[in-house]
């Protein structure tokens, strides 16, 4: 579940006319998995996400066969105040998959953004792309974006595939494809829903968090029944922390 994107740089895009507004998933659907909003703190956890893909899976990513030191620099020019970046934790808040939604500042095309997303491979089948994407779109609708595009590499089935299934007009170029999805514009229904759902997410991150400071207090404690240094014989009858 991975796409190129220019998300560096500002995205700069032409629609084509005659495009099918997007499809707007099943609640059901967008509540699938708790996906929380990023911001400075996690930009580390990001890097590291993005250093775990394989190279094949980088250059799904970004369109060339990226580097550490292009992954950091990517990063690093992250714009957090200006951008949007979702995650989506396992209980041991390794970051499994990540998307960047870019806005353009150009007058121009004020009102686009580009979204990229990536997926550790362990992590793939379980719709995690198709779930980010979901998210972003209906982020970027309440924001008051009105266009959203991908640009990735015609090889890339998987997300171009969620591009098209969301209702997305594609456009191939040889060895690589843009897609253009419509957005509508935002409701009570899309701006209640986003709320519950970032509240979700952070009070998931939470637990998650408090539930591995836990796990890391427990292996610092003696096993149960397990006497001190010198007080009686050391073998004891308790049993043992799982």
């Amino acid at each position: 579940d991975m796409n190129t994107s220019t998300s560096g740089s500002q995205p700069s895009v032409r629609a084509p006319a005659g495009m099918p507004a997007a499809r707007t998933p099943s609640p059901a659907a967008r509540a699938a998995v708790p996906i929380r909003s990023m911001g400075e703190a996690q930009r580390p956890q990001i890097a590291a996400h993005l250093l775990a893909l394989s190279p094949s899976d980088r250059y799904l990513r970004f369109g060339y066969a990226a580097g550490e030191a292009h992954i950091h620099r990517y990063v690093d020019g992250i714009d957090l105040e200006r951008d949007d970046v979702f995650g989506i934790f396992n209980r041991r808040l390794e970051l499994l998959a990540v998307a960047h939604l870019a806005y353009s500042s150009n007058a121009d095309s004020q009102h686009c953004a580009e979204f990229g997303v990536s997926v550790l491979a362990h992590a793939r089948g379980r719709s995690y792309g198709k779930r980010l994407f979901e998210r972003a779109v209906m982020h970027a609708r309440n924001q008051g974006v009105e266009l959203l595009f991908i640009h990735a590499l015609t090889e890339n089935k998987v997300m171009l595939s969620i591009a098209a299934q969301a209702g997305s007009r594609m456009v191939r170029d040889g060895s690589e494809t843009e897609a253009f999805l419509q957005l509508p514009p935002a409701n009570f229904d899309s701006l209640v829903t986003e709320l519950v759902q970032e509240q979700w997410a952070q009070s998931d991150y939470r637990w998650k968090a408090q539930m591995r400071s836990f796990r890391h207090l427990l292996r610092g404690l003696p096993l149960v029944g397990q006497r001190s240094h010198g007080a009686g014989t050391s073998d004891s009858q308790g049993g043992r922390v799982s």
